[in-house]
């Protein structure tokens, strides 16, 4: 009962970094793959599309450990959502929690905010820019850079390819700009 105790909490960010780091030598000594998640929609779209696109015109199989990857995450947010979950509540910081507030954002009783993220708000304005055209934007931005976050943060920086560092930068900028001055315009426009 104690392993399932030490697996239900957070884990300190100095035994999780390391894990997600040791990932990349693992994965480049082992079969000379790059990790990221975004290309596995790509093969997905290949193996599943018999569309004549020369985009999706390759050999998807060498790729398929990807898609194995990809599924034990899915797999293992179910399992950590429905079988791990933490007994503890979600605790937000105070200052987080009145800036938030500030912005009209005050349910804080789950991993993301009902205020914006819920059911109800799926058909409705603040559904359609943070759903659809949030969606949307992040979907273009992970093709425009040539890969998400964690392809270029994670595996870019670590083989020192100046393209992830370039795209690592523009994530954190384009983050600091939608937190502090898109947001709080965003929210104005649809409360």
């Amino acid at each position: 009962m104690e392993f399932f105790e030490l697996i239900r909490k957070p884990w300190p960010w100095y035994v999780a970094g390391p894990i997600i780091g040791f990932t990349v030598p693992v994965l480049l000594l082992l079969g000379n793959k790059s990790f990221g998640i975004s290309s596995s929609l790509r093969h997905i779209c290949a193996a599943v599309i018999p569309a004549n696109i020369s985009f999706f015109k390759y050999d998807w199989r060498k790729e398929a450990w990807n898609l194995f990857f990809v599924a034990g995450i899915a797999m293992g947010g179910f399992i950590a959502t429905y079988l791990l979950t933490n007994p503890e509540s979600l605790v937000v910081a105070a200052s987080t929690q009145y800036s938030l507030s500030q912005l009209g954002i005050t349910d804080f009783s789950g991993l993301m905010p009902a205020d914006l993220f819920s059911v109800e708000n799926i058909f409705t304005l603040k559904g359609l820019i943070f759903f659809v055209l949030g969606g949307f934007l992040v979907g273009f931005g992970t093709r425009y850079a040539g890969g998400c976050t964690s392809g270029h943060a994670i595996m870019g920086l670590s083989n020192l390819q100046w393209p992830s560092l370039i795209a690592t930068i523009f994530f954190m900028v384009g983050g600091f700009f939608s937190t502090w001055i898109l947001l709080p315009w965003l929210l104005q426009l649809v409360n």
